[in-house]
């Protein structure tokens, strides 16, 4: 058994259908008071994503000792390099959705998905993964017909697509793991839980 620091759907979904053993617990972390504070002292996409998903497992860890915490995040960036480029957070209303897609409309960008387990207030694995990601030129029809079909979910994700629903026909090329996408670098962590005993080898 694991704890999840999540409410997720799509995370809990994940670790459901890979009959991982967990319960699920919300890490009640201010993400965007955490964020701007990581991004003050210079943290990339890639460090950020980390930095969150350890900040969540530990804040879980000290009500649950002797569990094993998995705390998760996902960052974007585009532009600039892999992991320096512009920063893309969930939008904040239907207006930000219509101006974040019409940015990563036609160019590649890169979406990092961190795992962090700790234990007693330890990390004790950790892994990162990136996803490039190239989306097609999309029509301002297109991006409003899409955001009338899917906006209750799609306000909650980071980049404002779900790939495993309508989101899908925002790319044309995508280069990674489609869990990773969802959340979760899932077979890293799968490799993990067998070490550990969690799950049979």
């Amino acid at each position: 058994m694991i704890v999840l620091a999540s409410q997720s759907a799509s995370r809990q979904a994940l670790l459901s259908a890979a009959q991982v053993p967990f319960e699920a617990l919300s890490p009640g972390v201010d993400e965007d008071a955490a964020k701007e504070a990581l991004r003050a002292d210079g943290l990339d996409a890639r460090a950020l994503a980390d930095a969150l998903a350890e900040l969540k497992a530990l804040k879980v860890s000290r009500r649950v000792p002797g569990a094993l915490v998995l705390g998760c995040d996902q960052t974007l960036s585009i532009g600039e390099g892999e992991d320096r480029g512009e920063m893309i957070d969930k939008a904040v209303d239907r207006a930000d959705a219509t101006r974040i897609l019409r940015l990563l409309s036609g160019r590649v960008h890169h979406l990092h998905s961190a795992a962090v387990i700790v234990l007693n207030g330890e990390p004790i694995w950790r892994h990162v993964e990136r996803v490039r990601m190239t989306v097609r030129p999309l029509s301002d029809a297109f991006i409003q017909s899409y955001l009338d079909a899917d906006w209750d979910e799609l306000r909650w994700c980071v980049g404002c697509y779900r790939i495993e629903g309508p989101g899908v026909q925002l790319f044309s090329k995508v280069e990674g793991s489609q869990f990773a996408i969802q959340g979760l670098p899932l077979l890293p962590l799968l490799d993990f839980l067998r070490v550990r005993g969690v799950l049979a080898a």
